[in-house]
């Protein structure tokens, strides 16, 4: 990519687009497009259409979406769906409209199926049903995925995906109604400390795995993908290891302080037993994440206590 070009983050606000801008400019790009919620509604196809024929990026990296943890997916169902569906479909048609040749979609490890093989391959994709707690999410993003394929099949764009594990990292959403489970065991742990507690409550049974990517090293990989001049295909980004979830919450009582116990809350759900992701391609291309779990747990913590003292 030519440090000049225009360059368009969609969703630059969230924690993975605001990663992806703190990563372009760190590396000298300074033509850097963004618009707020307020300024362009990316589910009102007019706007985007109209946004995207007058700016005329280069590049877009599409890091907009409706995101939540298990709660929030499983109850706000059509929401998830509609507006996923809508922004993905606005973006790429009106991309392809106004003349932007590349692009990177990011998606959701979600996608694949919840008992597919372990770690999990690109091509495992649409091989069996889906978690039911977050088959409207994945429904959307696979649909983004097949979107940026049939593009470049039929009108020689280069779009392609990138499907991150468990991010987590700055600007991450802790509101315990519908954050991701790293998080939120940040803000509880936290929160616990301060209480007094002796115990800090765990959804589920802590026997599931997860795999967990600081997200400054998941826009690395978006920027890596891009500069690296890739066309088209689907890529895995994570670490290539996994935790339970009763080892993630330990090193989150290490990291905050909290000395206390855990108990299990096994009236909530676990979700998908593991997910590992296979990271093969990307380790093939020459990328591979850097964070170690605790270290970014550490980062992701003061960025949460910043906040708190902001406001």
């Amino acid at each position: 990519m030519d440090r000049d070009a225009k360059i368009y983050v969609a969703g630059h606000r969230g924690m993975v687009g605001s990663a992806i801008v703190r990563r372009l400019s760190s590396l000298g790009y300074s033509n850097i497009v963004t618009r707020t919620h307020a300024e362009l509604d990316l589910v009102d196809q007019r706007d985007v259409t109209h946004f995207l024929g007058e700016e005329k990026p280069e590049y877009i990296f599409m890091a907009a979406a409706k995101v939540g943890g298990i709660h929030a997916n499983n109850t706000l169902r059509a929401d998830f769906l509609y507006r996923n569906l809508m922004i993905e479909a606005n973006i790429v048609h009106a991309a392809w409209q106004s003349g932007v040749t590349r692009m990177l979609f990011l998606g959701s490890s979600c996608i694949y199926p919840r008992d597919c093989p372990q770690p999990i391959k690109e091509e495992y994709l649409l091989t069996g049903p889906l978690e039911q707690t977050n088959e409207p999410y994945a429904i959307a993003k696979i649909a983004g995925v097949k979107l940026c394929e049939s593009y470049n099949r039929q009108y020689g764009t280069q779009y392609v995906s990138a499907m991150p594990t468990n991010l987590y990292g700055p600007n991450d959403n802790y509101d315990l109604s519908n954050s991701h489970v790293l998080p939120a065991l940040i803000r509880k742990a936290h929160e616990a400390k301060l209480r007094g507690d002796q115990e800090l409550v765990v959804w589920g049974s802590g026997k599931p795995m997860r795999e967990f990517l600081y997200v400054d090293d998941m826009a690395d990989a978006c920027v890596f993908l891009m500069e690296k001049g890739v066309s088209d295909g689907l890529f895995n980004i994570g670490t290539g290891e996994d935790v339970t979830i009763r080892e993630l919450a330990e090193t989150v009582m290490d990291v905050v302080g909290f000395e206390g116990r855990i108990s299990y809350d096994s009236t909530k759900p676990d979700g998908t037993p593991r997910k590992l992701l296979n990271v093969d391609r990307m380790n093939d291309l020459g990328w591979s994440a850097t964070t170690q779990l605790r270290d970014g747990i550490a980062k992701a913590y003061a960025d949460f206590q910043s906040n708190l003292s902001e406001t």
